[in-house]
């Protein structure tokens, strides 16, 4: 059964920073990577450990997608924020953040 994708208000100013290319990255593997199994660990997913973000961690190059995921009553993922990582500091949207 199919995860629905939904994005949270603050996820589009976060993918507004990105370029076009950078964007298109993140909806295609969101897509392939998180719409039927969002709870399986993988490589580059993992569960975070308990922060005030998001509960999972979806990683794609130097770019982060943080998320959680609803099984009960329909099978649902929210995605919370989308990170760009510069060598050891994380920029979501305009702000530094450490996770």
């Amino acid at each position: 059964m199919p995860f629905s994708v939904e994005f949270s208000p603050d996820t589009e100013q976060h993918l507004r920073v990105l370029t076009a290319r950078q964007r298109t990255i993140v909806f295609d593997t969101v897509d392939r990577q998180l719409a039927h199994q969002p709870l399986v660990e993988t490589r580059n997913r993992k569960p975070m450990r308990p922060n005030p973000l998001a509960t999972w961690e979806l990683r794609i190059g130097n770019l982060r997608v943080y998320y959680d995921v609803e099984e009960t009553p329909d099978a649902k993922m929210l995605i919370r924020a989308v990170e760009m990582k510069y060598r050891n500091r994380g920029m979501i949207g305009n702000e530094e953040i450490e996770l």
